[in-house]
């Protein structure tokens, strides 16, 4: 699999498109941060990313505490006001 190092100014002017190109092209990139740290982004397969999304989530304590508090307090009604939907 091919790599690709690129500064982190390309990713923040062009976010969407180089993100796309990537997806696309199957290369994991590496992003250069200015203070000396690497990140590396990599694309994952249609398939394998939904099952790692939800071991991700699954083993995450910080979401699991989200999810637990999340369920332990009251739900509100959701209130459509004037800028709501309309029939018509």
């Amino acid at each position: 699999m091919a790599i690709k190092t690129i500064p982190l100014s390309r990713l923040e002017t062009e976010l969407a498109k180089t993100l796309n190109e990537w997806a696309d092209s199957g290369e994991t990139v590496v992003v250069a941060i200015p203070d000396q740290r690497l990140l590396a982004i990599q694309p994952l397969e249609p398939q394998e990313d939904d099952s790692l999304v939800e071991e991700l989530l699954a083993s995450h304590p910080k979401f699991q505490a989200l999810v637990a508090k999340s369920k332990a307090s009251p739900r509100k009604p959701f209130s459509l006001g004037q800028q709501g939907l309309t029939n018509g």
